[in-house]
Parts: structure tokens; sequence; C-alpha cells
């Protein structure tokens, strides 16, 4: 999946610096952000501003707030997040899992987020290889030049949806569900990659502040050298805040924050008053939404998202039941 816009304008800058952010752009959208200190810990997945998932998908607490305050609502969300926590971690049967992961990512990624929230949910070990956006050294043995990119047992797999597919056949081969439960969850996964990515940008860019935060988040816990972290924090904010007014408008998005939380609420509508989509435990619809919700929720376009919407008790279960994670970095 490609957000286009960006690339097209950073081309004309021929500096290093106008390379750098051209790539980091480019890169990080392929992607996705994860695990970091808690305080920052949404940060770790900063999208950025062309999201590049290569698939035939192409256009792919601080605050707890739920919709009821009453001191019985209270209780039953507790209660609820206990429940989760003790039954909706999935980890599949030893035969089923494969023995050697390796997940080729760029931290601020939301699709990288994507397939890891799943390995995480599954608790299924992995090893985390951070690609230079720059050079990509890292996958310079690979045709396929995106992100993500996992390595299962020396089979190579691409497309961050194609990746979950794949894998959840083969560590789930006998699941079975109900029809309409796999059109709805089908449907809500296309829209993960369909809509709500698309909004992430325009959001997270949206001021000169928030494109600073987004970009001292990501030169920090990338794969970068002291100069690219130097020149791309700067120079890719700056960018990236002119180029998500372009995306705003390509996308048809008068006022960034509202589309947000439009978004939000109608995950939350569709959730019908369930505690997942999946019922009693998340389904991959689930851990799509939060994957790529992740390297927003503690940036200040997350916080007011979970501020001004009634998406913050799932999103505190989907935290609880996706635990910490399983990947072991390089």
């Amino acid at each position: 999946m490609r957000v286009q816009g960006l690339g097209s304008v950073l081309r004309k800058t021929t500096s290093r610096s106008g390379i750098f952010a051209s790539r980091v752009q480019n890169g990080l959208a392929d992607s996705s952000l994860s695990s970091s200190p808690w305080k920052y810990r949404m940060l770790s997945s900063l999208p950025s501003t062309s999201f590049n998932d290569g698939g035939k998908r192409d256009d792919e607490k601080w605050a707890r707030k739920g919709p009821f305050m009453a001191a019985g609502a209270i209780s039953f969300s507790f209660a609820a997040s206990s429940f989760t926590t003790a039954v909706a971690k999935e980890r599949p049967s030893s035969e089923f899992i494969p023995k050697d992961l390796v997940l080729y990512q760029y931290e601020a990624c939301p699709f990288c987020n994507k397939v890891k929230a799943f390995l995480d949910y599954h608790d299924l070990t992995y090893k985390i290889v951070e690609v230079n956006p720059l050079g990509k050294k890292e996958i310079k043995w690979s045709d396929y030049k995106k992100v993500p990119i996992l390595m299962v047992d020396g089979k190579q797999l691409n497309d961050s949806s194609a990746i979950i597919d794949k894998l959840d056949s083969q560590i789930h081969p006998n699941k079975g569900r109900l029809p309409t439960d796999a059109e709805e969850e089908e449907k809500w996964r296309r829209w993960v990659d369909e809509h709500l990515v698309h909004i992430l940008s325009p959001n997270i860019y949206r001021s000169a502040s928030e494109a600073l935060e987004s970009f001292d988040y990501i030169t920090t816990h990338g794969n970068f050298s002291t100069l690219e972290r130097l020149t791309g924090k700067y120079v890719g904010a700056a960018a990236m805040y002119f180029v998500s007014k372009k995306l705003k408008k390509k996308h048809n998005i008068t006022d960034e924050r509202a589309s947000l939380y439009e978004a939000a609420n109608a995950w939350v509508e569709a959730l019908n008053n369930r505690l997942f989509m999946g019922g009693s435990k998340p389904n991959l619809a689930d851990l799509a939404v939060f994957g790529v919700l992740r390297p927003i929720r503690y940036l200040q376009s997350g916080r007011d998202m979970v501020a001004n919407t009634n998406i913050g008790a799932w999103y505190s279960r989907m935290e609880d039941a996706v635990g910490g994670t399983s990947g072991i970095k390089d």
C-alpha cells in the first residue's frame, strides 16, 4: 500500500538532508512502531507520510475513558480487563509454532506494528532486525525492498496482511469460524488498510510541533547514524508537515482530528458492546486496528483521540491482551 505525494516533493531536494527526509518518509510508512518505554510506547510505531506495504491492498494508560463512567460500569470495566488478561492470550499448539522467526522492520511503521501485534498476542518469539531506511543494507539480500518482511523457518513472507494470513493459517490449521464472523473480520481489516492508515499522517504531522514530536521519536529509536539523526529530525519534520497538507487534500480530509475521531467511534460502534470484535478475545481485525494505532497512541494525536472518543476502554483491553513484546532485538 502506498500513499503518494511526499516522494515527488522530496525528490526535488538534492542535498543529503533532502534524500534523508525522502527515504525516511517513504520507509517508515512501509512498516510500524511498538515496544519502548511505556511513556512513549506508542511512538515506536510512528507512521510516516507514505505508507508502503507492497501488497495487493493498494490504498492499505494516560486516559482510559469508556462510554460509561458510573460506578457499576467502572467495576465492569475492571472485571473485563482482568478477564481478558486471563483468557485472551492465545499461544498456539507447539506443533504448529515456527522454529525461527525474523522480522525486518522500521521501528516507526504501522504495518510492522500490525505484524508485531499478531506475533506478540500469540506469544511467538521472534528476532527483530531494524532496517536503516536510507541504505537498507539489512535487506540487501532481498529483491523485495519494503518492510515488513518476515522470515519463517527460512521462507520469506512479504506484506503485512499476507504475512498475517499465512502465519495465522499455519498456527491455526483447524480454525473454524461462522461465515458472518469471517466476513465482518475481513471487512474491518480492509478498512484498516484502505481507510484508517490514511488518516494517521495528516494527524501526527498536523502542526510543526506535532511533526517534530513524531520525528524526534523516529530518529531516536530508528536505525540511524548520528549525522542522520541530527539532520533527519528537523528536515524530516519540516518536509512531512507540508506533505501532510497534500495528503489531507488527496484523501478528502477536511478536519484531521474530526476524521480520526470519526474513525475511532466507527470502530467502537462496530464492536457493538463486545469486549473485542472477536467476542471474548481479539480476532485479526482487533489486532490490525490495535497495531496501526499503537504508533500514535501516546503522541498528541493519540492522546486527543482517547480523550475525545470512546475507544480508550477497548484499547486498554487490547494492551492487556497483547501484553509485552515477544520480540528480541538483533
